[in-house]
């Protein structure tokens, strides 16, 4: 419910006034320590940069892997399809030499563009457990800096063979792993409640940003050089970004040497009675909390979609819609250009609507979620039944993404909401079920086979995120739309957030 700015908001059923529960009472003002130069903004800013690199070294072998292959493979596999026209102008080789061509067919492609997500799957829950055990700092340095090495190997790897470079791949998987639930595991210390939204979707932004630079600086690169130096100038800007990082931040406001006083005193006091000081997780207690579970199946719907686009979307424009590479890098990044927009506006409205307008927490994450599931599935299947018009295809890829964005202020945070010490770990636990979208996606829509009705087949993919949400909003058989109990964690005061009872995991 919304009530009008200035009235003290009164406590709905289920809530318990508590003044020291600035989350839901307001106890601290909006505006709490200022941003400019705050070591809380200073640590959002160079997360934003830290997954800036980290989705620049996962998405630039998508663009890569187009000027990998030779083009008389894919010919002879009958992958481009027959459906929409050549329109694009022959592109002008301008590099005086370029990169080995290997034969390889479209399952093979599949397979490589989705073995990083068998290594990224294995390190989700650890990655969680040990942030909260040593902090996140150097977990989410050393992650990135591991996946920048390799990347410096991927052409070696790829010399060597299909199974080296899988493996490679797979390894990358494994350091990106832990950066997110160590992230989050940092924002647990960090993050002011009524400054969440914002902190956290600047930090997340990077991703899509990342992805918005990466995919048509890989084009250029193949164009100018070869697709070697994609691997090389990435991986080394990799490199560069965990020196500032581990010489810049730290893992809790009380550790950090540069930190005002009182935006320290403002930070501590904000998050009083929001931690917890139990030393043990309650696995069996956490596995059992219905909010957990809404949250994996809001996180795995969002992903089925989100890295169907991540990997094939530059196969896509290649393939299906007939752009030449130069055209193919710009046109992939535009959607994520949307996303990126999206996810700082987001952020911000977010939590002015909590802070200004005492709109509760739950009403705006379910807002949020369902705006950022429902709007991109809708426009993404829809994209796979216009036909050739291209303007039209990439008009809607690009709202589809764009829209996914509100979710950065929905499902995505909603870990930090419930359980902020047990934040990493949770997301971990949400995140190893969301990654198997991006393990089977890729295999999956490489082996559809190309012909009549090529685009609709490519994008059903999101089918699942319809039924999903529509059934929530039918019959109400998802927790975060039916029930209105409040949630109870280690000494916190309730929080209504998905909408089941979390009590058993303090009992």
């Amino acid at each position: 419910m919304m009530r009008s700015p200035g009235r003290d908001p009164a406590p709905s059923d289920g809530e318990e006034a508590s003044d020291s529960t600035p989350l839901l009472q307001g106890a601290w003002p909006a505006e709490g320590a200022p941003v400019c130069c705050s070591a809380r903004y200073n640590l959002a800013v160079l997360a934003f940069f830290g997954f800036f690199v980290l989705y620049a070294l996962r998405v630039n072998l998508s663009v890569a892997l187009v000027d990998m292959v030779d083009s008389n493979t894919t010919s002879a596999d009958n992958v481009t399809s027959k459906e929409c026209a050549e329109h694009s102008a022959p592109v002008k080789i301008l590099r005086s030499q370029t990169g080995k061509r290997y034969q390889w067919d479209a399952e093979t492609q599949g397979w490589i563009l989705g073995s990083f997500f068998y290594g990224y799957i294995v390190t989700q829950v650890p990655g969680g457990y040990i942030a909260r055990k040593v902090g996140g700092k150097r977990l989410l340095g050393f992650g990135i800096l591991g996946t920048a090495v390799f990347t410096l190997f991927t052409p070696i790897a790829a010399d060597f063979g299909v199974g080296a470079l899988v493996v490679l791949r797979a390894l990358e998987g494994l350091g990106e792993g832990v950066t997110f639930p160590a992230m989050h595991a940092m924002w647990s210390s960090w993050a002011p409640p009524l400054e969440r939204s914002k902190l956290l979707s600047i930090s997340y932004a990077g991703a899509q940003l990342g992805t918005v630079v990466s995919l048509p600086l890989s084009g250029i690169i193949c164009l100018y050089m070869n697709w070697t130096y994609v691997f090389y100038l990435f991986g080394i800007v990799g490199i560069i970004w965990f020196i500032l990082w581990i010489s810049l931040v730290s893992d809790t406001p009380e550790t950090h040497m540069r930190i005002s006083q009182y935006e320290k005193e403002y930070i501590l006091s904000s998050l009083r009675n929001q931690l917890s000081s139990q030393k043990s997780v309650p696995w069996v207690p956490m596995l059992k909390s219905l909010p957990l579970w809404a949250i994996v199946v809001a996180h795995f719907s969002y992903n089925w979609t989100f890295y169907t686009l991540l990997t094939l979307l530059p196969t896509y424009m290649k393939e299906i819609l007939r752009f030449n590479i130069q055209e193919n890098g710009f046109l992939s990044a535009l959607p994520y250009l949307g996303c990126w927009l999206c996810m700082i506006l987001s952020g911000q409205a977010a939590d002015n609507l909590r802070a200004k307008w005492n709109v509760s927490t739950v009403c705006v994450r379910r807002v949020f979620t369902l705006i950022g599931m429902i709007g991109p599935a809708v426009f993404l299947v829809a994209a796979g039944f216009i036909g050739c018009d291209y303007s039209l295809a990439v008009a809607f890829l690009t709202i589809s993404t764009a829209l996914g964005g509100f979710c950065s202020s929905g499902f995505s945070i909603n870990h930090l909401d419930i359980a902020p010490s047990y934040a990493g770990i949770l997301l971990g636990i949400t995140n190893t079920f969301a990654t198997i979208p991006g393990m089977a996606g890729p295999v999956i829509a490489k082996s559809l086979t190309p012909g009549e009705g090529m685009l609709g087949k490519f994008f059903s993919k999101p089918m699942p995120q319809i039924w999903t949400h529509q059934k929530c909003l039918t019959s109400g058989t998802a927790p975060w739309l039916s029930s209105r109990a409040p949630l109870r964690w280690p000494k916190v005061s309730p929080v209504w957030i998905l909408g089941a009872d979390m009590a058993s995991l303090i009992r």
